[in-house]
């Protein structure tokens, strides 16, 4: 049995991560950190960074109804491999109000390039996800929340932008005993201003295995990518951009 399948995605309670040896440790001082991660290849990345700064990482990921288990169990595996001090899914139930191609099943993923904000976002995701972490980060008596949101190369999701990015940090200083009492929290988003190809690059020099990561939208059951979607495209270009190996397995290699 999987270390997916040993961890409910719907238990609520933090498991313990093994600490990895061989990676950047907690700095005496720098304190914890709650971390987004949901086993694609940018929150994998902030939480490379996350521990080269020092902190103790906390990981968070969501059972949101979403299309595929494949990332549930990625985000597990990214967090045992790169030393998280625990692992936490919180259940949530996004897929009953519908109105994404990630949470709808009768809404296609699309396949080719689209105009404007595309069918895969998911309403208020970010905004649910964030006060959630923000929660924890509070309980933790953390005062950072990592967040692998990317206002470059992306499929144009307003949660994404630097602006929403400063306008819940400040939300979240008015809204928490914490903020209010003087433990200022900060939302810490690396990647918001770099390219797909510098993400890349960023990781690999610090150790991310990207062959744990699933970024596809409609992964299958064992994890491979469909190759089609928007995340497929814009994973294959950053690498191929980045002069690097992408290592990603697909249903169908050969159409690659």
């Amino acid at each position: 049995m999987s270390s997916a399948a040993k961890t409910p995605a719907t238990d609520a309670v933090a498991a313990t991560a093994k600490t990895d040896a061989s990676g950047p440790q907690p700095q005496p001082g720098v304190g914890k950190a709650v971390v987004l991660v949901s086993g694609g290849l940018d929150s994998t990345t902030v939480l490379a960074m996350a521990r080269q700064q020092g902190y103790e990482c906390y990981t968070l990921s969501f059972d949101y109804g979403q299309r595929h288990r494949a990332e549930l169990a990625a985000a597990e595996r990214t967090s045992l491999a790169m030393g998280a001090a625990a692992h936490k899914v919180v259940a949530l139930d996004l897929a009953s109000i519908g109105g994404s191609a990630l949470t709808d099943m009768s809404i296609a993923v699309p396949e080719e390039e689209t105009s404007g904000i595309p069918v895969t976002y998911v309403p208020a995701r970010n905004t649910v996800f964030l006060s959630i972490a923000l929660g924890w980060a509070e309980v933790l008596q953390a005062q950072k929340i990592f967040v692998g949101v990317n206002a470059v190369d992306y499929s144009g999701y307003p949660d994404c932008r630097p602006e929403y990015i400063a306008a819940f940090e400040t939300m979240a200083n008015l809204a928490t005993k914490a903020g209010v009492e003087g433990q200022r929290l900060t939302i810490e988003a690396p990647l918001i201003h770099m390219t797909k190809a510098e993400i890349v690059q960023a990781g690999v020099a610090l150790g991310v295995d990207y062959a744990l990561t699933v970024s596809c939208y409609q992964a299958d059951a064992e994890g491979r990518a469909c190759g089609k979607c928007d995340s497929c495209r814009l994973r294959r270009q950053g690498f191929q951009q980045a002069g690097l190996t992408d290592p990603t397995l697909y249903v169908c290699q050969a159409a690659i």
